[in-house]
């Protein structure tokens, strides 16, 4: 799932800082509840902090302090000047007209601009905040440990499900490879690299700091329908996208954001995003989203339908998409029964 390359104007800043009043106030003291009877929105899990403190509302103030819509709205801003900055400083390197190997360094480039658009904000917000980053998703402690790799190993798995089914159902034809030699090793590791940056920005933007904020507005699970409908409207842009690939990424959001209910963080995700989509783009040599990469491994063919082959968006416009997807949340709930990510013990996880 691969959201499409911004303009340069594009993307996320801009927030407020509190009066040394309110900054130099006393916390408010909260008695200790115990985990079984917190609650999704309780105080109890709302930190201390600058943006967190305060008893009136509002139209920007709640009994729990500033709002959440306004604190999406410091972060998004802040995350849009963050971009924009990058990507007017990258045009510096890569002037136009973009020929050749520099076209994908190019992309290199941007997918890396746009992390640190969605994370650098996050960093900001943990600060006004008085959190630690770790608790939007991504702890440190985890990076590329054993979740990430399991999730790898899924995603992989899952997109290779779905190119068989294709070829059950003569949808899909494997073809042969096109790249010989150091070619095949240097051009898997350009997107594996790619694409874990595209797994880091888009699981971050839409399922962490955002994710985490919501919730506690709205609770964990209409957070996460809204943001997946957001990660599908997303893909709107996309060249070639159809309706059903826009269904087809609203609905792996919703599983990633099932992995990250149950792992208790998006390692897994960012692995099964990352290695789903080298696994369409570089070792099928599919379309993705509707987006054909070079340097990819294979020369394949569709036949049928596009509402069976997916046509021009690849397998993720596919009907046969939404089974893989469906027994992806059967299997994944399944093996990991736990909740482990959310604002208390909500029944159903």
């Amino acid at each position: 799932m691969k959201i499409g390359q911004p303009d340069e104007e594009r993307v996320f800043y801009h927030g407020e800082a509190r009066s040394r009043e309110l900054l130099m106030s006393e916390p408010e003291t909260r008695p200790s509840i115990p985990p079984e009877e917190l609650r999704e929105g309780s105080d109890s899990f709302e930190n201390s902090s600058t943006l967190s403190r305060g008893e009136t509302g509002g139209i920007f103030r709640g009994t729990r302090g500033v709002r959440a819509i306004w604190r999406l709205a410091i972060y998004l801003i802040c995350g849009f000047f963050t971009a924009y900055f990058a990507f007017w400083i990258g045009a510096s390197f890569f002037r136009e007209p973009v020929r050749g190997a520099a076209i994908l360094w190019q992309e290199m480039y941007g997918q890396a601009a746009l992390v640190l658009a969605a994370f650098a904000p996050a960093l900001l917000m943990a600060h006004l905040e008085e959190r630690k980053v770790d608790e939007y998703g991504l702890p440190r402690r985890h990076a590329f440990g054993k979740m990430f790799w399991v999730g790898a190993a899924w995603g992989l798995a899952a997109i290779s499900v779905l190119m068989i089914a294709l070829r059950g159902v003569h949808a899909f034809y494997f073809g042969h490879p096109v790249l010989h030699g150091g070619r095949i090793l240097k051009f898997a590791v350009f997107w594996a690299v790619y694409f874990v940056l595209v797994g880091l920005f888009e699981e971050f933007l839409l399922r962490g700091y955002t994710l985490y904020t919501l919730a506690r507005g709205i609770g964990f699970w209409p957070a996460a329908v809204l943001l997946s409908c957001a990660f599908g409207a997303i893909h709107f842009r996309n060249p070639g996208e159809s309706w059903i690939g826009l269904l087809g990424a609203a609905a792996i959001g919703i599983f990633f954001c099932l992995t990250l209910r149950r792992t208790g963080d998006l390692w897994f995700a960012v692995g099964f995003h990352a290695f789903w989509d080298w696994g369409q783009t570089y070792l099928y040599s599919v379309p993705d989203s509707g987006t054909m990469e070079p340097g990819h491994l294979m020369r394949p063919s569709f036949a049928g339908p596009d509402w069976l082959s997916g046509g021009r968006v690849g397998p993720e416009g596919s009907v046969l998409c939404f089974v893989v997807i469906v027994g992806l949340c059967v299997a994944f709930a399944r093996r990991y029964r736990e909740v482990k990510f959310g604002l208390g013990t909500e029944s159903g996880g």
